[in-house]
């Protein structure tokens, strides 16, 4: 070995020490602020069902019928992927497996309506049996992963019944065995920080008079309105109403018909890849990165209904408009129709299984530190862990062949897409 090279320095201990002083207050901002994703499971779509129309078979129903229409419109794989433009290697992986999602788990994310889809006359009854039939799927083993309600907003005209709606809710859930793991709550057309601020206070006093853990109920942030997105000063709302949850908030939901008519872009136009609704969702993601807040995309109001040729049209736009969201990050989005649910898992599906030998070669190469014709980065590796993740998540993918592609067990990718602060450079034992 040679000679150990001298390593000398200029500056005392102190100056390391004040700065680091100095910027403690910075660091711990940067912790509150920016503690990273939650590490849990992201449902790739919500379905909102009217809460007067919710019953103990919705789920099941909703999976029958997008089977039903498989049946009825791409009854084999060759169709579909005709449909879709979907490669010949992907046409059978993909079908099969959306038609075993569809049997197994066809809702990730159900929300109970009691806003725009909501036409009930007994709001008070509907709710409550809302929270019975939620518990009484939880308990049976038949909820889907994520269910809660969106109320109607914090704005004057609804504000009572939004706060009454939530309380039936939340109560019936606390009387029928408690609050259930994926409960979520979504509240609509948030205008201003400070109606943030009102839910909190809510879901605080409703903690507090259950004997519940401080911050137990997290809620989305719905982005319906212009002034969501930019307020009168100038800034970026939609931030400053993540401060506003005060560590509750767990996604921020683009409102894709609302937003656009509150722009003045009119109805033949509205939809999730115009300029304004890019725009938007850009804003949002920004607002969002780092701090443990996810950005779903709208929906679309073309249903696949009717004749072969019309659903076929109706499936290639859901299909394209999916495959666009999942290209710029939008993980999730809205499904009105069980129609929609075939498209919505195909284009998944095809999203995660064409990209996956690609990433699993590129992750293992980083772990193992080989050359390559691409140079990742730390960062590059916890995306691309992350991207498995959620491929198996969904049932895009399987363990066994993940693992058989990278080597590495779901707690290494677990290590890998979700990292201490300051530590991308975690590496596989």
């Amino acid at each position: 070995m040679g000679q150990q090279e001298k390593v000398s320095t200029s500056l005392a201990g102190a100056v390391a020490e004040d700065i680091s002083a100095s910027l403690a207050p910075v660091d711990a901002e940067l912790a509150r602020r920016y503690p990273g994703d939650p590490g849990t499971r992201q449902p790739v779509h919500t379905v909102y069902v009217p809460g007067d129309a919710f019953g103990a078979g919705t789920i099941r129903s909703w999976g029958d019928q997008a089977l039903a229409a498989l049946d009825e419109h791409a009854p084999d794989a060759a169709t579909l992927a005709r449909v879709l433009g979907l490669p010949g290697d992907l046409a059978e992986p993909v079908y099969t497996r959306v038609r075993a999602k569809l049997e197994r788990e066809p809702v990730e994310d159900l929300r109970v309506d009691f806003e725009d889809g909501y036409h009930g006359r007994d709001e008070d009854a509907d709710a409550a049996r809302a929270a019975r039939l939620v518990s009484e799927a939880y308990a049976g083993g038949t909820a889907a992963p994520y269910t809660g309600i969106r109320m109607k907003c914090m704005e004057a005209a609804v504000r009572d019944r939004g706060i009454r709606t939530t309380d039936i809710f939340l109560t019936g859930l606390m009387e029928h065995g408690g609050l259930p793991g994926g409960l979520v709550l979504t509240l609509p057309k948030v205008t201003y920080p400070e109606q943030v601020t009102a839910f909190v206070r809510l879901l605080e006093a409703f903690e507090k008079t259950h004997g519940l853990d401080a911050g137990r109920i997290g809620f989305e942030i719905q982005v319906e309105t212009s002034q969501a997105i930019l307020a009168a000063d100038g800034t970026a709302t939609v931030a400053r109403m993540i401060g506003a949850a005060e560590g509750r908030a767990t996604g921020l939901h683009y409102g894709t018909f609302d937003y656009s008519a509150c722009i003045g872009v009119s109805a033949a136009h509205q939809a999730g890849d115009h300029p304004a609704a890019d725009h938007a969702k850009a804003v949002m993601q920004v607002a969002a990165a780092g701090t443990g807040v996810r950005v779903s995309d709208g929906s679309t109001n073309v249903l696949p209904v009717g004749g072969t040729e019309r659903v076929h049209e109706a499936w290639r736009l859901h299909y394209g408009l999916t495959r666009r969201a999942l290209a710029r990050a939008y993980y999730q989005g809205w499904d009105m129709h069980p129609g929609h649910l075939p498209t919505r898992y195909a284009a998944v599906f095809a999203f995660y299984r064409e990209g996956m030998e690609a990433a699993a070669a590129r992750l293992a190469a980083y772990v193992a530190r080989t050359e390559g014709d691409i140079m990742d980065e730390p960062a590059t590796a916890k995306a691309l862990s992350g991207y498995l993740l959620r491929g198996l998540d969904c049932g895009a993918l399987d363990d066994a062949e993940v693992t058989g592609l990278t080597g590495l067990t779901r707690a290494e990718l677990d290590a890998f897409a979700r990292p201490r602060r300051g530590d991308l450079t975690v590496t596989a034992q």
